[in-house]
This record gives structure tokens, sequence and C-alpha cells, in this order.
């Protein structure tokens, strides 16, 4: 899907080449991070699942530098357009696309662990399309109504909620896909849940109804705030408001990315696994300094002039804020049973979605905007502001980390018992 993106030729093309992108990516790590889990025992999980993870921040910085330089060197090379007419930003996407078809070939060839305890799903792509009717609207109201008269009007009431509060914020920001998504997100969500709730209550109470989970998967969704915040904004922050060329910025930023998101979550994912032979919920703490550590190069990074300061700070904000992510990872996989990983991390990384990815770009664009001022009959947003006032996340994320810090050596000592619970308790 990546590369088909490269022969978009019009905005809707484009439009359904990147979701299908979003849908394989989604798909990856729910997949991977169960895989994982039964390849590794729980004391190594977190130091097995950074290795992973770091794909996350390598990909990213490496893209940064290939596609800047290929998009360059291709409109230099054709400026009127080269083989089919592909221009810079349509070989981007093929360069870095078509090698991910041998990678997909390589992966096939992993063997499913054996799995302790567990029978084999007898119907998983028949299960696929009854979950698919459980998210996707508006098949979630037939989903609902086979639960039952009562399961319908709850979900037609969450719906007229979430409905409502999309039409006020639309209202309020005048901006019609961003509130728009996030009602039909979170609608979608919701909707799962009820039916999970209602086909598998084991599974459902030892995530949505296991505190410390919840707990942890917002706490570190606003880690994932902060750190896609600070990846969308961080280069028009520098070109405009420290006035550094953009070529530069490709460079040094995505190096910058790719070795702090790197070197970040592999010793926060060691780091983690250490702490756990110590502490049950020694994990947890490694997620709360990926809520605080970031505070303070934030702040001193988005209000110096000075570039290598600037860059330098940028570094440490990305490599703290990256050592939450295996940990909270590996920590989603022990509250649950072998057979609920893979759901247990779909609901984990919508926490990083419906919370950081969601609202963080978001967020600090809104509030640039706000605190802007109109030069020229034009707005022109206080990025500085915007971007600071992401420290404001870090108080309300600890909290959340904190209680999961003291709730999770109960939660996860009964799981089995809790699993084991009757559909009515």
């Amino acid at each position: 899907m990546t590369a088909l993106s490269g022969f978009a030729r019009n905005q809707l093309t484009l439009s359904f080449a990147r979701m299908g992108v979003g849908v394989g990516e989604a798909t990856a790590s729910p997949t991977a991070y169960s895989l994982i889990s039964d390849y590794f025992p729980a004391g190594r999980r977190a130091t097995a699942l950074a290795i992973y993870s770091s794909g996350l921040y390598l990909g990213g910085g490496v893209s940064l530098l290939i596609g800047a330089s290929i998009v360059q060197r291709w409109n230099q090379a054709f400026p009127a357009g080269g083989p089919l007419g592909l221009v810079g930003w349509q070989a981007a996407f093929l360069v870095v696309g078509i090698p991910g078809l041998l990678v997909a070939a390589w992966v096939a060839t992993l063997r499913e662990p054996a799995r302790d305890g567990t029978g084999k799903t007898a119907h998983p792509f028949r299960e696929f399309v009854a979950d698919l009717s459980t998210i996707v609207p508006p098949f979630t109201l037939i989903g609902a109504a086979r639960r039952g008269f009562g399961a319908l009007v709850l979900n037609l009431g969450f719906a007229a909620i979430m409905a409502g509060l999309a039409v006020f914020m639309i209202e309020l920001t005048g901006n019609f896909p961003q509130w728009s998504a996030v009602g039909l997100g979170y609608y979608a969500i919701f909707s799962w849940a009820t039916s999970l709730r209602a086909r598998d209550p084991a599974t459902f109470r030892l995530i949505w109804g296991t505190p410390a989970f919840v707990c942890l998967t917002i706490g570190n969704g606003m880690v994932s705030l902060t750190a896609y915040a600070l990846a969308f904004w961080s280069p028009p922050y520098a070109e405009t408001v420290l006035q550094l060329p953009k070529q530069e910025l490709a460079f040094i930023l995505g190096a910058n990315g790719a070795a702090a998101g790197f070197l970040g979550v592999i010793l926060g994912g060691r780091t983690a696994d250490a702490w756990r032979l110590r502490n049950p919920a020694g994990r947890v703490l490694v997620v709360l300094f990926g809520v605080v550590a970031p505070v303070i190069p934030i702040w001193i990074g988005y209000t110096t002039v000075n570039p290598t300061l600037f860059y330098s700070m940028n570094f440490l904000a990305v490599m703290f804020g990256s050592a939450a992510l295996a940990a909270a990872a590996a920590t989603s996989q022990d509250l649950v049973l072998p057979r609920m990983r893979g759901t247990a991390t779909a609901a984990f990384l919508l926490g990083t979605t419906l919370v950081g990815l969601v609202f963080g770009p978001y967020m600090v664009g809104q509030i640039s905007d706000s605190a802007g001022s109109v030069v020229d009959g034009k707005l022109v947003g206080d990025l500085q502001t915007g971007i600071l006032s992401l420290i404001g996340v870090a108080p309300i994320a600890a909290a959340l980390v904190i209680y999961s810090y003291r709730a999770l050596p109960k939660a996860e000592a009964t799981v089995a018992e809790r699993a084991a619970e009757g559909p009515n308790r």
C-alpha cells in the first residue's frame, strides 16, 4: 500500500492507499506483540518488545532522511516528471514501499509458537468478519440488535452522545474532519468493547474491567501524545521560529529521531525487565519516567534560540519518552491470559492512537492558533506556546500511571482467578 501511494494521481486515490497503509500497520503490532510474548518468557518480554519497537523509530528517522533525498534528487533529474510521469514524492513512496514486499515474504516463514493451555480458533476468518460487524458503522447496530433490545438502545444512546459532542466541537473549532473522526472512533471502540463483554466476558474483565490496564493504557497514550506532537511540529518549529534550513532539518531531525528513539526504547525495555525482577510493578516505573523526564528537555529546547541546544534537548525528549513504550507494552501482556494477548494489544494501541495520535498534533496546532496573532490579515500561530502546552499533559499522565503502579501487583496476581469468574460477576 505504501508503494501504491506512489501511483496516486489525486487526493481520493492517495487517501485510499494511505488507509490501506493504516490497516496494515494496525494489524501488525497486535500480531507481533502476541507472537513475541509467546516466544519470550515474562522476564525478558520488555527487552524483546523493545527490539521490535525500535523499528518504529529507525524506520521513521531513516524514511525522513531517505525520502527527502529521493524527492530532491528525483525532481532535479526529472523536472517535468520521470518514468510513468512520476514526480519526487511518488518515487519516494515506491523506493520505501517495494522492499516491504520482500520483507513480507521473509516474515511469512515465521512459525506459530506453541502455546500452553489454549485451544485453536476453529474459524478465525469467520470470527474476524463477526468482529468487523461490531466495529464498523452501521453494522454495529446489527451486532448490537443481535445481543438484545437493551444492547441496541445502549449503542444508539452512546452514538447520540458522540454525535452531539462532535457537533458541539465542530461548531466550537470549525474543524469537521478532526471531530467527526474522533466521534466515529470512540463510538467504534464502545461498540467493540460492549460486544466483547457479551461474547467473551473473561477477556473484557481482564482488559476493560481492570483499572490498572486502563490507566496504564491512557497514561501511555499521553506519552504518545507528546511524542506524536513533537515529531509533527518540531520541523516546522525549527524552520519558522529558529530559521533553520529545511535540508538541514531533514537530515539532523531524521537522524536525531532515529537514534534517540532507538536508544530510548532499547534502554527502557532492558531497564524495565531488570526492575521487574526486584519489584512486580517495576516496569511501570519506567513508564512513569517516560512521562516525567521529557518535561525539562521540552521546556529548555523550545525556549532556546541556540540550534545546538535545541537539537540536544529534542534528542533527550524523544529518548526519554520512548523509554516508556516497551515497558508499558510488556505490562499489558502480563495482565491477560496468553489467548487474550492480541486483543489486549489492540486495546493498548487504541490508547496510543485515539489519545496520542488523534490529539497530540491537533492539540498543539489548535493552541498555537489560539495563542497566535493576525499579521497582514493572516493568522500566524504561536508554535512555541503550542508545543510548551504539552508539559501540561504530564501531571495527568503521571497520576494515571501512579495509580496503575499501585494497582498492578494485585491485578497481575489475580489474572487467572478473575478470568475464571462467572459471567455475571
